[in-house]
Formats: C-alpha cells, structure tokens, sequence
C-alpha cells in the first residue's frame, strides 16, 4: 500500500511538470517588512521549481523499476525452480536408462523341507523372486544371499529388454553367519548376447543427504521400478528375517540374518528389490539393496558397494568366491554405540557377539589364532583407519586369503597392534 502511494505521488509530481501553470505557489513575502524579508528572486525560484520536478520525476523512474525487477526476481526464481525440476527430472530418466540395462530380474524355485503335524519330513517348491546386477559383459551378475538361498534348484534370469536365460549358475553365496548378504551367478550361454556391465562406484565417498536411485524387481512383478531419494544414514546395524514371500527381507523371524554397516535410504525399496543396485548421481553402484524396515515407511537398507569389491574382484578374477577372512564380529562404532557401550572412542569396530549365542571371536579364526578378543575395538587395518567411511569389512576387502596385515587394536585403554594371516570367507 505504501509503494501505491508513492508511486501516486510520483506521478501527481510528474504531471506538474506538464501543467506549469499548477506549479507550487511561490510563498507570499510581507512587504510591509521589506527591509527584513528581501524580495525573492524570480530566477532562484524557478530553478528550485525545476529541480523539484527533476526530483519527483527521478524518484518516480526508480519506484517503477523497482517494482518491475521484483516481479523480474520473483519470475527468474520460479523459472529456475522449475528448470531445476525438469534437470532432476531429466538426469533420473538418464540413470535409469543406462543403469537399467545392468539390472535384472531373477526368478528362483527352492526346496524347502519341514515337518508335519506328525513329525514327518515333507518337502516342496517354493518359487521367490529377486534382483540382480550384471557386473561383466560375459554374464557374470551379484545379487543378494537370500534371493539364491541354499537349497536353490532353478535360477532364471530376465534381462532389462526382455531377453530370458533359464538354469543360470550359482557360482558361490556367502554364509548364513556372513553379514554380507551376497551371492554370483553365471548365466552360461549368452547365445551371442554382450552385457553391459553396471560401473561400481566408491561407497566411502557418500555422504548423508546425496540424491540416489534404487532400481529393482518391485514385489517380483514390476520389472526394473525406479525410485528415488537420499542417503538417510550409515553404519547401521539390524536383524533381519525372511518375508512369507521368501522373496525379500523385512521382518524378524527364526530364519534372521546380522547385518552390519549399511546404508539407510528412503528410496523405495520393496520386496523383490533385494539384489538391485542403489545408485548415485553419477550412475555409479554404490550399494546392493538388501532389507527394507518392517513397519515402517520409506527406510530402507542397501550393503555399501566397497564391503563388496573384494568378493567382486576373485569372482571376475577366478570364477569362484573368496574373501579375505577374519573372523570376527563387530559392530561399528558411532557416537551412540560409544555411549550405549561406554566406549573411549566414536570410531572403530567393537568386537562383541551377536546376542544370540555367535560368539565375538569366531574359533579357529584368523582373528582368533591372532589373539584378537572380545571386547576390543579395531581401529586401523595396515594402517587405514576404521572409521564411518570405511568399515571394518571395507578395510579389509582389498586383501586376498593369505595376506598378512597388522592390526591396531584398543584393548582397555591401550594401544597395541596384533598380527594376522586372513583366511577365506567361509561360504554355504
């Protein structure tokens, strides 16, 4: 309101300088009192007149530029805005397009047996579904553990374009007790068919709140769904359990599973997304969607990509699955694991059980024969530091079985370092 009564000021100003004859009134001089108020100058008052009007009409200009270059902000701000949309919009649509055509759909028929009403074994098929992700061109695809559980007996796999590969290898899954949840197959005939491998980024470089795409096999029916969202979190730690579907984890049953050193996202990730790639803007892997929260919504939960290299590397290097092998089990060391343990330290991995009867130090380990015990905290593996961008899992995938490194340890207050020979992930 005020603005309009200036800019109606501005303008009865600048219409005087049109009407010379409504100029402001020269104020009346008392002449009866000449010899004290001297008679005004024509000449001067006519100048200050015109810069008066100069004035006005100057103030006026600046008033209505004003006004336009507001409205100017206000549109260049809703026109960035809504480029900024359509470039995010657009750079989605690019990362599903190329990371798309690594992913893939995997269908799988299980055996399972229980016990009936009178304590006979029964057995049957059960049929789940999953996601994986194509990590060579000659057919070489990771996926999830428990897509491709033991007791597996069919593997199909289904291409981004369609294309259908039926009986696909199980080159090797990592152990129940493992808690990286991971798996290869092998597809054996392409019949002609070149892959494209998915690019594995470096997880250590995430940060919290860095946009990422999830894509995967949603609920087993919807092939190759795109979400998207941030990184909410890391180093996480969970017990999950297998679905009644069989086809995802998000719940907690008797058939559960320890998993450490996760990403949480709220991406939508569903059943029948375990196995499928979390992405950055980059369109780089940097994590294997594995669980979703039960009853909850939007957090998710993905393997960083770096715990995983070292499996990556021996199965494109030997065809079969190894990895350098402690023995130990850990929990990652955050400022609440600090204060919930009375910990010294925010970062490292604590060595403790799992609270289910898995002892800390697994025997005849590695990390057993080195003399690594419970309650310690790991700090630096050969020296490279454990910390929330590099988990204990992650320091050590880039050794191979029978490497030796040296450890730093923090053991009631002291430091020490320990000597161990890494062994080979033991494997189902």
């Amino acid at each position: 309101m005020a603005d309009d009564k200036e800019k109606s000021s501005s303008s009865k100003m600048v219409s005087y300088s049109t009407r010379p004859d409504r100029l402001p009134k020269i104020p009346k001089v008392d002449w009866a009192n000449a010899a004290k108020a001297k008679r005004p100058n024509r000449a001067v008052a006519f100048g200050l007149a015109i810069l008066i009007i100069f004035a006005f009409g100057f103030g006026g200009g600046w008033l209505g530029a004003r006004t336009y270059n507001d409205h100017a902000i206000i549109d260049s701000s809703t026109s960035t805005q809504q480029r900024y949309v359509s470039d995010e919009s657009q750079l989605i649509a690019q990362i599903a397009k190329n990371v798309g055509q690594s992913v893939v759909s995997i269908d799988v028929q299980t055996q399972v047996t229980s016990q009936d009403f009178f304590g006979f074994n029964q057995t049957q098929d059960e049929e789940a579904a999953g996601t994986g992700v194509i990590i060579s061109s000659d057919g070489v695809i990771m996926t999830n553990r428990h897509v491709v559980p033991a007791g597996t007996t069919t593997v199909n796999v289904t291409l981004a374009d369609g294309t259908q590969y039926k009986n696909v290898q199980v080159i090797g899954r990592t152990a129940d007790t493992n808690p990286l949840d991971v798996a290869f197959l092998k597809i054996p005939n392409l019949n002609g068919k070149k892959l494209v491998p998915a690019t594995l980024g470096d997880s250590s470089q995430v940060q919290v709140g860095d946009r990422i795409v999830a894509i995967g096999n949603a609920l087993g029916q919807f092939q190759n769904t795109v979400t998207s969202g941030i990184i909410s979190g890391y180093g996480r730690d969970l017990t999950a359990g297998d679905s009644s579907s069989g086809s995802d984890i998000t719940g907690d049953t008797s058939d559960s599973e320890n998993l450490t050193d996760l990403f949480q996202t709220d991406a939508a990730i569903n059943e029948g997304n375990s196995g499928g790639p979390l992405v950055n803007i980059n369109g780089q892997v940097i994590g294997l969607n594995t669980a979703t929260a039960a009853d909850a919504q939007n957090i998710g939960f993905s393997i960083p990509i770096n715990d995983l290299k070292g499996l990556v590397n021996s199965v494109l290097k030997t065809g079969k699955l190894q990895q350098a092998y402690l023995g130990v089990r850990y929990v990652s060391i955050t400022a609440d694991i600090a204060e919930q343990y009375g910990l010294s330290v925010n970062n490292g991995a604590y060595v403790i059980g799992d609270g289910q009867g898995n002892p800390a130090v697994v025997a005849g380990s590695p990390a057993d024969n080195a003399g690594v015990q419970a309650g310690d905290i790991i700090s630096k593996v050969n020296g490279t530091s454990v910390d929330n961008k590099t988990s204990l899992t992650g320091a050590l995938s880039q050794y191979q079985p029978g490497d030796k490194v040296t450890l730093t340890i923090i053991r009631n207050g002291k430091t020490i370092t320990l000597d161990a020979t890494l062994g080979n992930t033991p494997t189902n």
